[in-house]
């Protein structure tokens, strides 16, 4: 990495009046968990159609079932936070990152200190009920599955429980994109951390910021469609990035 490169965008981060950041998969493989769409990803492996919405409303207990296999190969016991994560939490706490938004479903930037990320394809670590939309921490429901509650169900009015993330066939939460929209349309900075840019709606974000005068700020291992546009396009891990621009940020 150039010194005088990360240098001039920690200014850009430490001078802006509002800076965003998107993440993608590059962070979370980071932390051991496998990408998915990728060649050799999860999607290679699993068949994408036995986790559309439609597969869940037909066969919620032959989706479950699946589910629960899906997530031990994909997350494991040890999925902890990686420093690009630390990076991102510390420039949020110093009050260098206005807002994060996210295309991970982990939940690893919350535990890494993140305070109220973007989440345009949900959360992992939830389930919500189909019939009343409350919202259940996932452990507890997936011992249940475990212990043979299948599919498992709302305590509160019996409905049918489903991983708070975005199945195929599923519409965006709508409160996510507007609160992603607006902090793109406001960023002075946006930084891009992790993200090949090529899955929409998230890969617009960037580019509605840069068409406001954002300067953009990537750290990707390869190239993105943007990184014509960006300031600073650092082809590097982002486990190297992030924490020098924070640190540099925060030092100064």
């Amino acid at each position: 990495m150039d010194e005088r490169e990360l240098a001039f965008a920690a200014d850009a981060i430490r001078d802006a009046d509002t800076v965003a950041a998107l993440t993608g998969a590059g962070v979370s493989t980071a932390s051991g968990i496998p990408d998915f769409r990728s060649e050799g990803g999860v999607w290679d492996e699993y068949d994408p159609e036995d986790f559309r919405l439609s597969r869940f409303d037909a066969d919620p207990e032959g989706f479950w079932r699946e589910r629960v296999e899906l997530v031990e190969e994909v997350y494991g016991d040890d999925v902890d936070p990686n420093p690009a994560h630390d990076a991102l939490a510390d420039l949020e706490a110093s009050g260098h990152l206005d807002g994060l938004i996210t295309q991970n479903v982990d939940g690893l930037h919350q535990a890494a200190g993140s305070d109220d990320p973007v989440e345009v394809h949900g959360n992992g670590r939830r389930v919500v009920c189909r019939s009343c939309n409350r919202r259940y921490d996932a452990d507890g429901v997936y011992d249940r599955v475990d212990d043979g509650e299948i599919p498992p169900r709302c305590d509160h009015c019996e409905g049918v429980l489903k991983p708070d993330v975005v199945l195929f066939g599923e519409q965006l939460p709508e409160h996510a994109l507007f609160r992603a929209q607006t902090l793109s349309e406001s960023a002075d900075t946006f930084i891009v951390a992790g993200s090949s840019l090529t899955v929409e709606p998230a890969a617009s974000f960037p580019r509605v910021a840069a068409n406001n005068g954002a300067t953009l700020v990537l750290a990707n291992l390869e190239s993105t469609p943007l990184s014509g546009r960006a300031e600073y396009d650092f082809r590097a891990d982002v486990t190297d990035v992030l924490p020098e621009l924070a640190d540099r940020v925060t030092d100064a």
